[in-house]
């Protein structure tokens, strides 16, 4: 109370002591080098000594570790996340500013810090206390939950939740072996109860984050990444401090021995902002990377497609309306707007524009590259047509390769991490001495087969297909022309076709489903599979998804024809 001095982050004076005794501001949570100092009357007078937490006694094990939560494991992880992001040069302020900020909002509204202790919790930490160990009241200040700090510069983060230091008293008396303090305790909650903290969301926190800031990142390319190692997911906890010692239920948390899932990321980070009351996100215009308009240059450039497609994917959005900032801002706890995802619907946009130029039916598309090629060649002015047929051979012969590799490359990829875990103390001689019998082994196998050294990750890369102009074979379509398709109609080049099957006639409304329409391969021409497929290699995600946005825009590119319900079957005039 004496001490008067305004906080050099935002001027106001509302200190606080931490467990060390440490000031720390009330508003902004900022912690200074000041201690409280005391008075000591029980030994001699005028000698003052600092205050001594309880806390501090136990941060020191018998084994060299120190005293842990779940939530600084999460926090240290989207630190790693978050740097790794810039090094791929994602905006700096994004970890300090963007990201910690969300972070902190997150552990204040699950209360987990910044916050009092949570009647619930109270009452569930008293009962297993009293059923586990002898705990005595304590009349100090509760302890306090020291977090890693996102940045090295910014100090610890701290909280008044008291939460902390019941748990390490339940902690003292489990019979379940765990690293942290709160591992069993954190295992107990319910996935729904307050949005609890799992490893895919930390990178649902990250494309938060990307998403805020408008990054030229999509969610398919950030998943790209962490499958590459640019990105810190897979066995990142063995990155962790030495003195965050993990093992037993840590491990359920922590590890991961699955590749995250589009769906499942996108989801969450839905969830996230709703749970955060997050305002509405800036909004994504025309001149961002996130807009349709962008993102299908980029892809129509990917899937070595004629440049001249542009303009018809540009025609699409517009009459859709896909491209109106209202429509692409996301706007947390709207159920009412369809949240997008950017990088489906630009691949959507894509193949219905296919479809409108090219029918993709096994039939049609066939025979107007047959009328390209005998053009081509008696063509000696100008840019070559666009033949399907030979974009088909060259594209399908790469993406074979390309699938192959990454097939092989997952079916190789070895989920123990380098770092020996144990889930139990007795079993940790055991473990050592196994997992070093193990490394003897392959040492000695791979010199027997003679395998070299694992391939290093691949260069960080927006493009996973290249295709180059300059190549003399021809395997480059970006400069080639659809005037073999196109025919002039009131002064606008329109396409030669005048049919559209629709993917379906009716939008799936069942929940429980999950898609919006239903995806047989079978049931489908082979060119619009493999136009789905190239897609789906080049976003990581299954053809399903790609299908049910190309039935959305469908619906919404023939909703005046679809309104007045006609006998349709397959077939739709244009």
């Amino acid at each position: 109370r004496d001490f008067t001095e305004r906080c050099a982050q935002c001027s106001e004076v509302n200190w606080g002591l931490t467990d060390g005794g440490r000031f720390y501001c009330r508003s902004c949570h900022n912690v200074i080098e000041r201690t409280r100092e005391v008075v000591n009357t029980d030994f001699v007078l005028n000698t003052r000594i600092q205050t001594i937490s309880k806390g501090l006694r136990k941060q020191e094990k018998n084994d060299g570790g120190c005293e842990w939560y779940v939530c600084e494991g999460f926090q240290f992880i989207l630190k790693k996340q978050a740097e790794a992001l810039e090094d791929l040069g994602v905006c700096p302020q994004m970890k300090d500013e963007i990201l910690c900020n969300f972070w902190r909002s997150y552990l204040q509204k699950s209360q987990q810090a910044y916050c009092n202790r949570p009647a619930a919790e109270t009452v569930r930490a008293l009962s297993v206390c009293e059923s586990s160990t002898d705990v005595d009241s304590d009349p100090e200040r509760p302890s306090l939950l020291q977090l890693l700090s996102f940045s090295e510069s910014e100090g610890d983060l701290q909280t008044d939740c008291s939460f902390a230091s019941t748990t390490s008293k339940i902690s003292a008396g489990s019979s379940v072996c765990s690293g942290s303090v709160d591992g069993s305790l954190y295992l107990m909650k319910s996935s729904k109860e307050k949005l609890r903290m799992t490893m895919p969301m930390t990178l649902s926190f990250c494309y938060m984050a990307l998403l805020w800031l408008r990054e030229p990142m999509t969610l398919s390319d950030l998943l790209r990444f962490v499958v590459e190692g640019h990105i810190p997911y897979l066995n990142v906890f063995q990155h962790f401090p030495e003195k965050m010692k993990l093992c037993g239920l840590d491990l359920k948390i922590f590890c991961v021995e699955s590749w995250p899932v589009y769906e499942e990321v996108f989801n969450k980070m839905l969830e996230l902002a709703a749970f955060l009351e997050l305002p509405r996100f800036p909004d994504i215009t025309d001149r961002c990377f996130l807009h349709p308009d962008m993102l299908c240059m980029k892809y129509l450039m990917e899937a070595n497609l004629p440049d001249e497609l542009h303009h018809w994917t540009c025609r699409v959005v517009k009459k859709i309306s896909a491209g109106e900032a209202d429509f692409l801002t996301l706007v947390p706890g709207n159920k009412a707007m369809r949240k997008v995802k950017y990088d489906v619907l630009a691949a959507a946009v894509i193949v219905v524009v296919l479809k409108l130029l090219f029918l993709l039916d096994d039939h049609y598309e066939w025979l107007l590259s047959d009328t390209a090629e005998e053009r081509n060649k008696n063509n000696k002015e100008g840019g070559p047509y666009f033949e399907f047929k030979k974009w088909y051979t060259v594209v399908k012969s790469s993406l074979d390769v390309e699938q192959k590799k990454l097939d092989e490359e997952r079916a190789k990829y070895l989920w123990r991490c380098e770092k020996p875990l144990f889930y139990s103390a007795k079993k940790k001689s055991k473990v050592l001495k196994r997992r070093q019998m193990v490394v003897n082994l392959q040492n000695q196998f791979g010199k027997l087969s003679g395998s070299g050294r694992p391939a290093e990750k691949p260069t960080p890369s927006s493009f996973q297909l290249r295709w180059s102009e300059e190549n003399t074979d021809g395997s480059c379509f970006h400069g080639h022309s659809l005037k073999g398709i196109l025919q002039e109609k009131c002064g606008l080049l329109t396409a030669m076709n005048s049919d559209y099957w629709l993917c379906t006639v009716k939008l799936c409304t069942e929940k429980r489903c999950g898609h919006l329409a239903h995806y047989r391969e079978v049931d489908f021409p082979q060119s619009y599979h493999f136009v789905l497929r190239l897609f789906s290699f080049l976003l990581r995600i299954q053809p399903s998804y790609i299908h049910d946005e190309v039935c959305v825009v469908e619906h919404k590119l023939f909703n005046k024809k679809l309104s007045k319900k006609p006998k349709y079957n397959t077939l739709l005039r244009k």
